[in-house]
């Protein structure tokens, strides 16, 4: 277990500290404006939670979870090579302030980037259930238990260190020092992992949940001219415990009929036709896929950089020999997460399960909701901190304000990503069947890829329309004379439709789940 927990912890310090600090990198090294920066780190961060659908497609469907953790490994160490190559010779970054990165450079920095994602997509999906496989044969809890606490452990304690150990190194000897530091904890990370190979648990390639979904999508496109009838015959698992059809979805009850009168004769291939299990487990899925969507604009908050460019705005001296760097400003938030989560589970959770009769407390939708309200509420006061900001930096005499400014819309932003991210991953677990586990995580990676796209799509948008009636774009790189408080207003004001929209999917999901509920009574 030791081998894969180091394996996990240090490529998360690898990313983690390459991610945090990539802003000034790409602006003071290759020139890039602000908005350029921001979309290109959001591109970056789509590419590595999206391919997490890839990494646990290919791992369940053919090469297995250990091939793919392995390979995942060998493409960040690659990547972090490469970047921190970048840092060394000069012909693959700008000469000049002048001068724009050339097509080739440019390739150089988006492949490193490109292979520290795919490793990031492959490891992220498949380490904690690759885990989960060396106690297959334990029945003990207790051991399982104490595996996922320590897996969580590993996890947050290698995220601070991400983005304060590594930060200030990057921050104080430069980026080929800083730069090196990911290069030898990935090369760690992967030798760890590969000599722990001898002692794994390898469980063989079992048939991935996504053909199921194609067989069943194909199936009911090609009966969808069937009239269904109450005593049409269905092909079921030979399972003791078997579901039976909705009427939610009807069109793809068609999927299951059993056209061959000969099916359960010897020798006839039933499964040819897919089960009702199939059947309801895409169902599900598609049930809860308006709720998921609602949690997109959340991460694309929680995700913006500009909390960054501010902090170096502004004094970060705790005492007159220490300054926070201003890319460590996240651990606010991270320590806010990891604080509430212990607070609500040990605290809250038997306090309110008193009152209402839930067992977690409060229902996942709920959470949910008052994640999106939180949001609301920290866009709100980010916007009122940078119009104070903004005003002090431009007025006659200068005054220093404070970075601890920023820790109220941190925290804020902690709280909301506490409330909605953990109720999503427990609304996931409680709709999906139990055989679709392990696709809730991936269901839940894909929420912050799609927020990474819409995030650059957002800003990209407010710059090029911001910038028609003036020189000056609400996100500029000299945040002094753009309006970031203009554009943390307009999320404010779309994360307020987005909670409207939230409310409309539950009470759409809530229709869907009562009439379930009376289908099977």
């Amino acid at each position: 277990m030791p081998f894969i927990i180091v394996n996990e912890a240090f490529e998360k310090v690898a990313s983690g500290g390459l991610m945090s600090n990539m802003m000034f990198y790409l602006m003071e090294v290759y020139q890039m404006e602000a908005v350029t920066g921001t979309s290109v780190i959001y591109m970056w961060a789509a590419l590595s939670t999206g391919l997490a659908i890839f990494g646990a497609f290919i791992s369940d469907s053919y090469l297995g979870r250990f091939r793919v953790i392995a390979f995942g490994s060998f493409s960040s160490l690659l990547g972090v090579s490469f970047l921190w190559l970048t840092s060394i010779f000069p012909q693959l970054t700008p000469s000049a302030s002048s001068c724009p990165p050339t097509p080739a450079q440019l390739g150089v920095l988006f492949g490193s980037l490109g292979l520290i994602s795919i490793g990031s997509g492959c490891i992220k999906p498949c380490s904690i259930a690759f885990g989960a496989d060396q106690l297959k044969h334990h029945n003990n809890q207790r051991l399982i238990d104490s595996y996922f606490n320590w897996y969580y452990a590993s996890a947050t304690i290698s995220t601070v260190i991400a983005s304060t150990v590594v930060v200030y190194i990057q921050d104080r000897f430069g980026w080929r020092v800083g730069f090196a530091v990911p290069v030898l904890v990935m090369l760690c990370s992967t030798l760890m992992f590969l000599l722990g190979s001898p002692l794994y648990v390898k469980v063989k390639v079992n048939k991935s949940p996504f053909t199921g979904f194609g067989q069943v999508l194909i199936a009911a496109f090609r009966n969808r001219k069937i009239s269904l009838v109450s005593d049409d015959c269905y092909n079921h698992n030979n399972e003791m415990d078997r579901v039976e059809l909705t009427d939610n979805f009807r069109f793809l009850n068609k999927a299951c009929v059993v056209r061959d009168v000969n099916i359960g004769s010897p020798g006839s291939n039933p499964c040819s036709v897919p089960t009702v299990e199939k059947v309801e487990s895409l169902k599900s899925l598609i049930r809860i896929i308006p709720v998921w969507s609602s949690g997109i604009l959340l991460f694309t908050n929680i995700t913006q950089t500009f909390p960054v460019l501010q902090a170096q705005k502004m004094n970060r001296n705790i005492t007159s020999l220490f300054e926070i760097p201003a890319a460590s400003f996240s651990l606010f938030m991270l320590l806010t997460v990891t604080i509430w989560i212990l607070f609500y589970d040990r605290i809250l959770v038997p306090f309110l399960a008193k009152f209402t009769h839930e067992p977690r407390g409060l229902h996942p939708k709920t959470r949910m909701g008052i994640g999106l309200i939180l949001s609301i509420i920290a866009l709100v006061v980010s916007a009122i901190v940078e119009t104070i900001r903004r005003d002090l930096a431009n007025s006659n005499t200068p005054v220093d304000m404070s970075a601890m400014w920023l820790v109220p819309q941190l925290v804020l932003l902690g709280l909301a990503e506490a409330f909605n991210a953990i109720g999503q991953m427990e609304f996931y677990y409680s709709e999906l069947p139990k055989s679709m586990a392990s696709l809730a995580m991936a269901f839940f990676m894909v929420s912050m890829a799609v927020a990474a796209i819409v995030g650059s799509l957002i800003i990209n948008i407010v710059d090029s329309v911001t910038c028609q009636g003036s020189d000056i774009s609400w996100v500029s790189s000299d945040i002094n004379k753009g309006h970031v408080d203009y554009y943390y207003w307009l999320l404010g004001f779309l994360n307020l439709l987005n909670f409207l929209y939230y409310l409309i999917c539950c009470r759409v999901h809530r229709s869907f789940s009562s009439s379930e509920s009376r289908l099977s009574h």
